[in-house]
């Protein structure tokens, strides 16, 4: 029941995917195995490696599979996993020979490297995504907060005045190099291993460009053996994910802090809160929760992938293509979610002004202030001022003997060494992040060029062997 009473209104509905689960892919492996046979068997036909004829017939097959989403392997026994249960139904269909071909110039090596690019391209795309967005809402906040004075804590006391917008501003630097990082390591997305085979390429004419063109990538790989050696693109982008991840962490247990009772600085709406089956008063603002244990999966599935490839054999290995590579996916996809529920936080919390500069006022975050009016006015050093504002405090006297400074004062003459007094400096960050929006939406835009592009070299070859339904069908699918 959604209305708890204490409650009224549900969980908004990104945070209910995100906590309580998604439905997972049908048959993702095989979709990215049979994509990149399409474009392989469209460039051994166009290399005249293959026999166009044989070559439309598996690709006839092939479409059909996919169209069904693989459903007529479903119950069949994979003795040597879903793979080779594709292949051996291929045979079963069109006879070793035919089915064979697709091994042509390729090995289950390169073969598989290239589908963990491909596998990693939707989980990468998302976790910049809502990286972005998570950005986005700290720069709204930075802007629309810069203002709202509250006190600045250190070791979880007050220290000095500080705005709310100063300290989202703060975050979202440090989540802009996080960005960067994050970039820099899906750049490794974009070369395809296809044509490396088992690590040392081919005596056959094939044409890694095109395969690596027709499925989206940039380039093919320039080394065959370090096309299928490496899976260092998965520890760059986990230990990227892992220091996002304790960026986030730290701005949620922030945010955790400010919504309890005792510090009240920050109220979350229904929307953003959960209840208790127990206490009716409860509103557990158990999304950051989520967000603190969730951010710390990068960082364990960084650990054991590079655990897994330490002192591997620079060569193919399963101790680094399969097990060192089982949990980027998931990893990523935790990150993400915490990007997404923290942007959902920062956008729907009210800070709460009155509650912020009452604790500064309460706090004596002007102290400092004092000691530096001290030093200026009485020619005092700094240590001196520091020892009489100290004692004055712990007497119960006032700071010193003119009109106290006020937080919000204190706060905006804060101008130099990038103080909250300072022009909120977040006009380059917004540049930044709109030129890496930009990048990632042009890889988008030629990851599905590409597809079309496959779509229409498939529906070509198929049309000009006679299967003409099937062409039709493979051009309406794309």
């Amino acid at each position: 029941m959604d209305d708890t009473g204490r409650i009224r209104r549900p969980l908004t509905p990104t945070a209910r995917r995100i906590v309580f689960g998604r439905a997972a892919p049908e048959a993702p492996e095989l979709a990215l195995v049979s994509q990149v046979d399409r474009a392989h068997l469209v460039m051994l036909a166009e290399r005249e490696l293959v026999d166009r004829r044989a070559a439309a017939a598996l690709l006839a097959e092939i479409e059909g599979l996919r169209a069904a989403r693989f459903a007529p392997l479903d119950g069949a026994e994979a003795r040597r996993g879903r793979y080779l249960l594709y292949e051996d139904w291929l045979a079963d269909r069109l006879g070793e020979r035919t089915a064979g071909l697709l091994r042509t110039g390729r090995s289950r090596n390169d073969l598989n490297a290239t589908v963990l690019r491909l596998r990693l391209r939707p989980p990468v795309s998302r976790l910049l995504t809502e990286t972005l967005r998570l950005q986005a809402a700290l720069l709204a906040g930075a802007r629309r907060h810069a203002a709202t004075v509250m006190p600045a804590y250190t070791h979880y006391q007050p220290a000095v005045p500080t705005t709310y917008g100063y300290h989202l501003a703060g975050v979202a630097r440090a989540v802009d190099r996080d960005l960067e990082a994050l970039a820099a390591a899906a750049a490794g997305i974009d070369t395809s291993p296809l044509g490396a085979g088992v690590g040392h390429g081919s005596a056959l004419p094939i044409d890694p460009a095109r395969t690596a063109a027709l499925l989206g990538f940039e380039r093919p790989a320039p080394h065959a053996l370090d096309g299928v050696a490496s899976r260092d693109v998965v520890l760059r982008l986990l230990a990227a994910a892992a220091v996002f991840g304790v960026t986030a962490s730290r701005l949620a247990a922030d945010l955790l802090l400010w919504t309890t009772a005792e510090f009240a600085l920050l109220e979350l709406p229904d929307e953003l809160v959960g209840s208790s089956s127990a206490m009716p008063q409860k509103r557990n603002p158990f999304l950051l929760e989520h967000v603190k244990g969730r951010s710390a999966r990068a960082a364990g599935a960084f650990v054991a992938a590079a655990t897994a490839m330490h002192a591997a054999p620079f060569a193919n290995s399963v101790a680094v293509g399969t097990e060192g590579c089982a949990g980027v996916v998931e990893a990523l996809d935790a990150t993400a979610d915490c990007a997404a529920l923290l942007r959902l936080v920062v956008a729907g919390a009210r800070p709460q002004p009155a509650a912020m500069l009452a604790r500064a006022t309460a706090g004596h975050t002007t102290a400092t202030a004092e000691a530096e009016r001290l030093m200026i006015d009485d020619g005092l050093s700094f240590r001196e001022a520091h020892h009489i504002v100290g004692r004055r405090l712990t007497e119960g006297a006032p700071p010193g003997s003119k009109a106290p400074a006020d937080p919000a004062g204190v706060a905006r003459a804060a101008r130099f060494g990038g103080g909250p007094g300072a022009p909120p400096a977040i006009e380059d960050l917004r540049r930044h992040r709109a030129a890496e929006a930009a990048d990632l939406a042009g890889r988008r835009r030629h990851w599905h060029r590409a597809d079309l592009d496959l779509a229409a070299a498939v529906a070509r070859l198929l049309a000009a062997d006679g299967a003409g339904p099937v062409a039709a069908a493979a051009g309406s699918r794309a």
